[in-house]
């Protein structure tokens, strides 16, 4: 004889049931045809996001990250690089602000070189924490 028991479904396998439900019309997950324009209610968001539970969106910070290296002909080492760094308030608003290279955090791949060699780097780099606690991050160089 034997027995088996499902348990409740992770939530990485709910995600996949509802992706490929196939008892739902393909009608029913398409876009609705009318204006995709935006609608500005004040410059802010239009529903309460001050309560905890949002503080997720609070988490995240945007760091644009520019940095050059060289040496030049008379063998001095030339650097210059900005940071700006961005993050959202109690209500989503958004603020950007200038910061310094020491404010980027580890795991991105930005680094000042021991030697003063030619070196560039630009890239935006985002950090948050989700509503579990966890960290992620993602860069884009450009």
């Amino acid at each position: 004889m034997r027995a088996s028991f499902r348990g409740e479904p992770r939530p990485i396998e709910r995600l996949f049931d509802i992706a490929f439900r196939r008892d739902v019309p393909p009608k029913a997950l398409s876009l609705p045809q009318g204006s995709a324009d935006l609608i500005v209610v004040d410059a802010q968001a239009d529903v309460d996001i001050s309560d905890a539970a949002f503080d997720f969106v609070r988490s995240i910070r945007v760091f644009e990250i520019t940095y050059q290296q060289r040496r030049s002909s008379d063998g001095d080492c030339n650097s210059w690089g900005t940071v700006y760094m961005g993050s959202y308030g109690e209500q989503g608003d958004y603020t950007r602000r200038r910061s310094n290279i020491s404010a980027v955090p580890a795991a991105s791949d930005f680094g000042v070189p021991a030697n003063c060699g030619s070196y560039w780097h630009r890239s935006v780099f985002v950090e948050w924490r989700d509503y579990e606690g966890t960290y992620g991050h993602e860069e884009v160089h450009y």
